[in-house]
């Protein structure tokens, strides 16, 4: 499951990472966190982007969702976010703990899940652009929490966007990479 605070439609990451993770044979749902309503006030606001019982809430649902789905029950659960949602999909994970096999943050904010951190079980991918100084801190932060299989990768060069050349591809090569080596194989959709 990718989740996505914004709107979708209009961020050309998204279909990017999702076609790199198609292409490497996993399933992919695309969530957004936030109602094209929401995403329009938080634009100016920032009020629902940090909402983390909110975007962890959205998170659930579609997880119960998937989980109903005759054609993706059986398949392992990750989730992958950015920004904000990265926490709350490890807020998530922290939840239903055995239920999430593997989360990967792109250059997310894992550090506001920080009551959580300890209790996820998932393995963890962080990823961070090497510019974005403070955003990595923050990562190293909540790397240490973590206390399940865990890697933290920076990408050279980059900033919080990974919108130099190549980079996003690395992100999503990262994420499919990490996804493949964590979620059973098995049937695919």
């Amino acid at each position: 499951i990718t989740v996505a605070n914004g709107y979708i439609r209009d961020n050309p990451r998204y279909p990017v990472i999702a076609r790199t993770l198609d292409a490497s044979g996993l399933a992919t749902v695309t969530i957004r966190l936030l109602t094209p309503s929401e995403a329009a006030k938080d634009e100016h606001t920032g009020y629902w982007s940090f909402d983390l019982e909110l975007l962890s809430h959205r998170i659930r649902e579609a997880t119960h969702w998937v989980s109903l789905h005759p054609r993706l029950r059986e398949l392992d659960i990750g989730f992958l976010g950015s920004g904000t949602g990265a926490a709350a999909a490890l807020v998530v994970a922290a939840q239903l703990g055995a239920a999430v096999h593997a989360v990967v943050s792109r250059g997310g904010r894992p550090d506001l899940g920080r009551d959580y951190l300890p209790r996820v079980t998932a393995s963890t991918l962080l990823i961070v652009g090497e510019k974005d100084e403070a955003v990595c801190d923050l990562n190293r932060q909540a790397f240490s929490q973590l206390l399940c299989p865990k890697e933290m990768t920076i990408v050279a060069g980059s900033d919080h966007l990974f919108g130099e050349a190549g980079a996003l591809e690395k992100v999503a090569s990262l994420a499919a990479a990490w996804f493949a080596a964590h979620l059973r194989s098995g049937t695919r959709i």
